[in-house]
């Protein structure tokens, strides 16, 4: 990439999505990328906070990804706050103020507007953290032994 080049699309997504992710560590949440959701949705960023709340962080790489998109509104029924992470370029004033405001630079991200708490049902809550921590030792099997989710592939094709 040329150093004085304007990024791609998916390399500013990329950059907001590794930013926000150190955000939740920072801040002691869990983040799970692409995280698949009952309503057929997928969180970009679906992190575990410390409470056992979830907060949904939405990715928006510029204007024009957000107002093609207007399907976060469907993500309050399995979080307890939804955000979106932008980057500095993004004009601010596109975003809801129903929702939480993470802002990207350099590397880094901070929390600029926290959004309204809309707490889980505890049987929404229950379900949603089985999910969560499924997919999330899935994903850590298959780091630490990537043969395995080849051969269940096969395994599971032969049937």
């Amino acid at each position: 990439m040329d150093l004085g080049a304007e990024p791609t699309i998916p390399e500013r997504s990329l950059a907001i999505r590794r930013a926000a992710s150190m955000l939740c560590f920072q801040l002691g949440w869990s983040p799970l990328h692409e995280m698949p959701l009952p309503n057929n949705r997928r969180a970009d960023i679906m992190a575990l906070r410390p409470d056992g709340g979830f907060a949904c962080i939405e990715v928006k790489s510029g204007p024009r990804d957000f107002l093609t998109d207007n399907k976060w509104p469907e993500y309050r029924e399995y979080s307890d706050s939804v955000y979106f992470a932008v980057d500095m370029d993004f004009p601010l004033d596109l975003l809801p103020l129903e929702t939480g405001l993470i802002v990207a630079c350099s590397g880094t991200a901070e929390v600029l507007r926290e959004p309204p708490v809309h707490a889980l049902s505890p049987a929404r809550r229950r379900a949603l953290l089985h999910r969560f921590a499924t997919l999330a030792a899935q994903r850590l099997a298959w780091l630490q032994d990537p043969g395995a989710q080849n051969s269940l592939r096969m395994a599971l094709r032969v049937e």
